[in-house]
C-alpha cells in the first residue's frame, strides 16, 4: 500500500503529464501483458466464470481514482425499486474487516465491517447488500438470502470470475483517462480500448444526454440530528473534511453553495478516529456522506454531512431494467 503523499505524488503525475511517467513505459508494457492474457483465458474458457441465474450488471471503471460510483449504484438503485424490482448489491467492501466473509450489511454493521461505501449504499436504499472480495462469493450468498431480480456489482469490471450481463464504466470528465498509459506509467487498470466493449460508458460531470451524470446537492444535513438544529448559512466558514478520490469537487460543491471553506484532505477510505474531527470545534464540520458513516458514533452538533444524488441517463436505466424484466 503507498503512503498518502506518494499515492497524491503518483495522481498528480498520472494527470499532469509528467515526464518520469515515461521511465515507467517498461513496466507497464509487462502490466499490460499479464492482465491482457488474464482477461483471454477468461474469453478462451481456460478460466471458468461463475454465471448467477439472475442478471449481473457491473458499475466500474479503468482509473485509478474517484470517479463517483457510489452515487451512481445508488441512483441505480433507487429507480430499480421505483419500477417494482428487486435489485441487490455486491462489493469487495474496501477496507472491510469483518470477523469473516461473506459479510451482509445490516443496520448493525460498521464500516469497519463492510467498508465505507457498502455501508452508504445499504443506508440510501437499503436493497440488501453483500460484502466478500470473493464477487462471485459474494452473489452466490446474496441469492441464497434475498429475492433479488438483478445484481449490481461495485466496481469489479477487471473481476472476470464474475461473468456480467452488462458493464458500465465511469470516467470523471474533466480527468478524462489522464496520460493514456497504463499502471504504474499511469492510472489505467486496463488500456483506453476496453472502453469499447463496455455496453454504456457514463461520464460524471458529462452534459451528453446520452452518457452524462449530473450530481445534484439535496442538502446538508446533521450527523447527529437533534432539536432545533439548523444547518451552517451561505456565507459561513467551515472545514471541509473529506477522505475520498477527489476532494477538491467536494470543496468545490461547498464553495458554490456560498461557504468559506478550510479544507482538511485524507487519503480516500481512510478510517476516521475523534480526534480527525473534534478537535475542529471553531467552525462547523461538513464531510462527504460516505465519510459521514464512518464517524457517526463519535460526531457532535455542529457535524454536517453534504447528501447528493446522481441524475443519470433515463435510457441507461431502462436498459438495465430491462434485463431484470426479460423472461428466463
Amino acid at each position: 500500500m503507498t503512503s498518502p503523499g506518494l499515492e497524491a505524488a503518483l495522481l498528480r503525475g498520472w494527470y499532469e503529464g509528467a515526464w518520469w511517467t515515461w521511465l515507467l513505459r517498461p513496466l507497464e508494457v509487462l502490466y499490460r501483458a499479464v492482465t491482457g492474457l488474464r482477461r483471454l483465458l477468461y474469453r478462451l474458457g481456460v478460466y471458468r466464470a461463475y454465471r448467477a441465474p439472475v442478471p449481473v450488471v457491473i458499475v466500474g471503471n479503468i482509473t485509478l481514482g474517484g470517479t463517483g460510483k457510489t452515487p451512481i449504484i445508488v441512483a441505480l438503485v433507487e429507480a430499480l425499486q421505483a419500477r417494482g424490482l428487486r435489485p441487490g448489491v455486491v462489493s469487495r467492501g474496501y477496507g472491510a474487516m469483518a470477523g469473516g466473509f461473506p459479510h451482509t450489511v445490516s443496520a448493525t454493521s460498521s464500516a469497519g465491517d463492510c467498508g465505507d461505501e457498502p455501508l452508504l449504499i445499504f443506508q440510501r436504499t437499503g436493497a440488501p447488500c453483500v460484502v466478500d472480495p470473493d464477487r462471485p462469493a459474494a452473489v452466490r450468498s446474496l441469492l441464497a438470502s434475498h429475492p433479488v431480480d438483478i445484481v449490481l456489482c461495485d466496481d469489479g469490471l477487471q473481476h472476470y470470475a464474475l461473468a456480467r450481463d452488462f458493464e458500465i464504466a465511469v470516467l470523471d470528465a474533466e480527468r478524462g483517462v489522464g496520460n493514456g498509459f497504463c499502471l504504474p506509467a499511469g492510472p489505467l487498470r486496463e488500456p483506453p480500448s476496453r472502453l469499447e466493449t463496455v455496453d454504456a460508458l457514463l461520464w460524471r460531470g458529462g452534459t451528453a444526454v446520452e452518457t452524462g451524470v449530473t450530481l445534484e446537492v439535496d442538502g446538508v444535513f446533521a450527523l447527529r440530528p437533534m432539536p432545533g438544529q439548523r444547518p451552517p448559512g451561505a456565507g459561513a466558514q467551515v472545514h471541509a473534511v473529506a477522505g475520498i478520490g477527489q476532494p477538491q469537487q467536494f470543496q468545490a460543491t461547498l464553495t458554490a453553495m456560498g461557504y468559506r471553506v478550510i479544507a482538511h484532505n485524507f487519503p480516500d477510505h481512510h478510517r476516521f478516529s475523534a480526534t480527525d474531527i473534534t478537535a475542529l470545534d471553531d467552525a462547523p464540520v461538513i464531510m462527504t456522506e460516505k465519510d459521514a458513516v464512518k464517524c457517526r458514533a463519535f460526531a457532535g452538533e455542529n457535524h454536517w454531512y453534504l447528501k447528493i444524488s446522481a441524475r443519470l441517463p433515463e435510457t441507461v436505466v431502462e436498459r438495465i431494467a430491462a434485463l431484470a424484466t426479460r423472461t428466463p
